[in-house]
């Protein structure tokens, strides 16, 4: 996807040199007889052409980066003047200099540069809004997906059977057991409707899960959770952490009856939450490949949501199966 936006930038800029450099000549035209021959005459409209994109592709690349993007707005506009205001007595020097010629030139590049900035704006905004709209459809696909089919049937059926047994021995964890069981099912209805939840709030859904699942797994599968650090009011999107602890489950304890080790560790420091998914590989029996439909649509919110705020690292080693997440839950770099 990089690559792809990096190309697309190339050749819109290439295209953007040449529409200008065309238009430069084309409004040169009727004075060419002005230079002795053809080639100066290209030349000199060229040299116009470089000097505006080199303003434009400054403003763009530099500028618009360091300084509005980051709502330094006075500081932008003082060094966008400042940049053309050394550009147009640069080419003044090249040519025959003058403060007339200065002040023409930097009237001309304030006009060029105005306009470039609008098709950058507009170009902006158009791809923001498409951006947007994706993230509405996948928002809405993750609502449809977890009310209809990540709730799995097999799960709730399995955990309604455990409670049924541990209320027929008369335990004294029956009513724990059922209110995990609540809160989970509240949860999954509640935060696919929200754009972001308290990191703390997904942890303990997470916790509930495995409680649940070691109910149901008996003594076959030793879960280990461990959180580090302080969540503050961390803030995360909703049911993105689930999908890697559900894909551990399913192909490591819940497809063998050998002894299995599920490996969940948590850890936030300075904004940043390091999340590691382990667990053993079943030595007998075919594990089917981690292609299902979770993993898939969490990968897609994680690129759309935390672009460059994430690193998603996935390993699958002789005996063990590795998922390892680094994300900025910094609140600035979430995309709205």
């Amino acid at each position: 996807m990089a690559k792809k936006s990096l190309k697309n930038t190339i050749l819109i800029n290439i295209g953007a040199f040449l529409l200008v450099a065309m238009l430069e000549i084309l409004g040169g035209w009727l004075f060419r007889d002005k230079w002795d021959s053809n080639y100066e005459f290209y030349i000199w409209q060229l040299s116009y052409a470089v000097v505006i994109m080199i303003t434009i592709w400054m403003n763009h690349f530099i500028l618009i980066p360091v300084f509005y993007d980051k709502k330094r707005y006075f500081l932008y506009g003082v060094f966008l003047i400042a940049t053309i205001f050394i550009i147009s007595y640069l080419k003044s020097k090249s040519d025959t200099f003058s403060w007339v010629y200065v002040s023409k030139m930097f009237f001309f590049l304030i006009y060029a540069t105005g306009a470039g900035m609008a098709a950058f704006f507009l170009r902006r905004n158009i791809a923001i809004q498409r951006e947007n709209s994706e993230k509405d459809k996948l928002q809405k696909e993750m609502e449809l997906t977890y009310l209809k089919e990540q709730v799995n049937p097999h799960f709730l059926f399995n955990s309604l059977n455990s409670i049924y047994s541990l209320s027929r021995q008369q335990s004294p964890e029956t009513p724990d057991v059922v209110m995990q069981l609540s809160d989970l099912m509240r949860y999954q209805l509640e935060s696919a409707k929200k754009d972001t939840v308290l990191l703390k709030e997904e942890l303990e859904f997470i916790e509930n899960y495995l409680l649940l699942e070691e109910k149901r797994l008996s003594r076959r599968c030793t879960i280990e959770f461990l959180i580090k650090g302080d969540l503050l009011d961390l803030r995360i999107a909703p049911m993105l952490l689930i999908p890697f602890v559900e894909n551990a489950i399913k192909h490591g304890a819940q497809s063998t009856n050998e002894q299995s080790t599920i490996d969940i560790s948590v850890s936030v420091k300075d904004n940043t939450l390091n999340f590691c998914v382990e667990n053993s590989i079943p030595s007998i029996g075919a594990v089917s490949k981690r292609k299902g439909m979770g993993l898939e649509n969490v990968k897609r919110r994680l690129n759309l949501l935390y672009l460059d705020a994430h690193i998603l690292k996935i390993e699958e080693k002789e005996n063990v199966y590795c998922v390892h997440l680094s994300l900025d839950l910094d609140v600035s770099k979430l995309k709205k």
